[in-house]
This record gives structure tokens, sequence and C-alpha cells, in this order.
């Protein structure tokens, strides 16, 4: 009885160190969007795309903590039904930016390829709500 009673402890101590380090490894910090678009979670950070019929926007935080987008790009494909249209992006201020006149409704689906300096491209797939 007493050998049972230390493995079932043991499992409980490993069940609540795994949840623990869980919890620490997903960070405290707030993915909720914050400039009113779609937060995507990437291995690069949060990317919200904020997606307008006369602008699309990205920005880029780790960890809640916005970064520096010198001589970062992006492009952004917009997906609508059988339409598609792509728009590239560049650095403007804290975010990247294009300015045009896109068909964003709700249900569009778009695919962000972003490329900070430096580092590899990688993706963000959205939709819009």
């Amino acid at each position: 009885m007493r050998q049972f009673l230390n493995i079932r402890s043991a499992m409980l101590a490993s069940l609540v160190a795994i949840a623990s380090a869980s919890v620490i490894a997903s960070g405290s910090y707030d993915h909720s969007p914050k400039f009113g678009g779609v937060v995507v979670e990437t291995k690069a950070g949060d990317v919200e795309v904020v997606a307008k019929p006369d602008r699309i926007q990205i920005y880029i935080t780790d960890h809640g903590k916005s970064m520096k987008l010198d001589g970062a790009k992006a492009k952004v494909t917009l997906l609508n039904g059988t339409e598609k249209s792509e728009a590239e992006l560049v650095t403007a201020g804290d975010k990247l930016e294009a300015k045009g006149a896109f068909k964003v409704v709700k249900g569009t689906k778009g695919i962000a390829v972003v490329t900070l300096a430096g580092k590899p491209p990688f993706t963000a797939r959205f939709e819009i709500k």
C-alpha cells in the first residue's frame, strides 16, 4: 500500500511540474489584438494583421514587445473565393504597411510571408472575422 502511495505521489508531482512548465513556457503576455486585427502566433513572434479596404498593416511582437522592423518586408496574398490579390508591404514606423484598394470582407483568407533583416522568411496564415 505504501509503495502505491509513493508511486501516486510521484505521478502527481510530475503532472504538477509539467503543468507549471507549460504555463511558464507560454509566457504571461497577452496574445489578443492590439490594433483591431487578427493575431497569429509564429516562430518569429506574434503577427497581428490589420486588413482594411484601403490598407494592410502587420505588427510583429516578441513576447509582447514590438520588434525592430528595419530592413523588413512582407508580401500578403488575399483570397476571396477564386479571387486572389497580392500586396508588397514596407516598413512604416512600428509596422509593415501597404496602401491601396483591397477586397477585405468577413471570411477573406490570407497568407503573409514576412522577412526580417538577416533572418529567414516565415509565414502567417489568417482569416478576417
